[in-house]
């Protein structure tokens, strides 16, 4: 995995500091070129893996990206999903054969929805969860994306409720159908590092909120530690900065100290922010990150 993923928060109005902050970049990132301008940026600083949400708006990017092979060769997707609210829309709209049916990806069209309703009909949950995997990977057709993660709404509720099975089926037809890695978002990775070992799936991909303050680390921050320190996993690291509670230099460098950690997840509605983060990851985490194109800083 690259050191640096570039999030999508600030595109769809998430910021967990400031409503206000939220509306406005909303606003600012309603149209798609607002979005590219800022992805480019991105791009062009060395920073090429989008960790995004299966959000209808990443359509547009995907087709944007597919109309200029040659520009985003190098461009990496981390698709995040199922999006929920997408799907309680639809449900609304369509009911839940018709929502399926609605995002079927064309070229198994038949072979998909006769297995959805099967699994409709018999409640199986595993069957359902590769159902949804093959609906949001439609968008993604022909473009890299080398590592797929279930939602951290839909990890903790499974997690929650004891199905880790789900993990498993997921796992497996990432890797058959997409030749991809599984990962799993999460609001506590100690409880979910014990289900996965329980399910046989090692050293996973696991990416939570890891900072020095323990905000939003669900488990506590010591538990974490102890996880990080002493059990195999690949993680990555987002809310480094707790919601803006933290100095950036100061949550980087703390995070370079900790082990275990494999790149850093962030948002930034500017290039100046991405530049910062970018040197920062570089001085303290040796993530060697470096502009691709002239006229990048």
């Amino acid at each position: 995995m690259d050191p640096l993923l570039f999030g999508d928060n600030q595109f769809f109005g998430i910021n967990h500091m400031s409503e206000e902050k939220a509306r406005n970049q909303a606003m600012r990132f309603q149209d798609v070129s607002a979005i590219m301008e800022l992805l480019d940026a991105a791009y062009d600083e060395g920073v090429r893996t989008f960790m995004c949400t299966t959000h209808d708006r990443v359509v547009e990017i995907c087709d944007v990206m597919r109309a200029n092979p040659e520009r985003y060769k190098d461009f990496i997707f981390y698709p995040c999903m199922p999006y929920a609210h997408k799907y309680a829309n639809a449900v609304t709209d369509h009911g839940m054969v018709g929502a399926l049916t609605h995002f079927m990806p064309e070229g198994g069209f038949m072979s998909t929805i006769m297995k959805s309703g099967k699994v409709l009909a018999s409640k199986d949950v595993e069957g359902i969860a590769e159902v949804l995997i093959d609906v949001e990977m439609k968008m993604f057709k022909g473009l890299n994306t080398p590592v797929i993660f279930m939602q951290n709404v839909f990890v903790d509720l499974l997690l929650g409720l004891g199905f880790t099975k789900v993990f498993r089926t997921f796992h497996d037809h990432v890797i058959k159908t997409y030749n991809a890695e599984p990962g799993f978002i999460t609001m506590n990775t100690p409880m979910l590092h014990a289900a996965l070992e329980e399910e046989g799936i090692m050293n996973p991909i696991i990416c939570s909120n890891i900072n020095k303050i323990g905000f939003r680390m669900s488990g506590g921050l010591d538990a974490y530690l102890h996880t990080l320190k002493t059990k195999q996993i690949r993680a990555i690291a987002m809310s480094v900065l707790a919601s803006g509670a933290i100095p950036p230099e100061e949550a980087i460098s703390w995070l370079s100290e900790q082990p275990n950690i494999q790149s850093l997840l962030f948002g930034a509605s500017s290039r100046r922010n991405i530049i910062s983060t970018r040197n920062l990851a570089n001085k303290y985490m040796n993530a060697n990150v470096q502009p691709r194109m002239e006229g990048a800083s």
